[in-house]
């Protein structure tokens, strides 16, 4: 199913956000390549913009975005879709 509403895509990207963060390298070069800290992903978790970059960043590198999507039980077109409507 894909996201309907913009709070589906949110809670799917935020999924998508903590499975990104159990793997200590896909985290770290999520961070070193946003520039982002640890203190400003903290404040701005429920930020669509920054969750919008989180899911292009998996989109970037196919076996995160397979990986991440396998941890939380969506398809990765799911995780695309999630992307698109957090840019709309």
């Amino acid at each position: 199913m894909l996201p309907r509403s913009t709070n589906d895509a949110e809670a799917l990207a935020l999924s998508a956000l903590a499975a990104t963060f159990t793997d200590e390298r896909r985290a770290q070069r999520f961070l070193d390549l946003s520039g982002i800290g640890t203190d400003e992903l903290r404040e701005r978790a429920s930020d669509p913009d920054l969750l919008a970059a989180l899911l292009r960043f998996l989109e970037g590198h196919e076996p995160d975005l397979l990986n991440v999507a396998e941890a939380i039980g969506v398809k990765p077109q799911e995780l695309v879709a999630a992307r698109e409507e957090l840019e709309a």
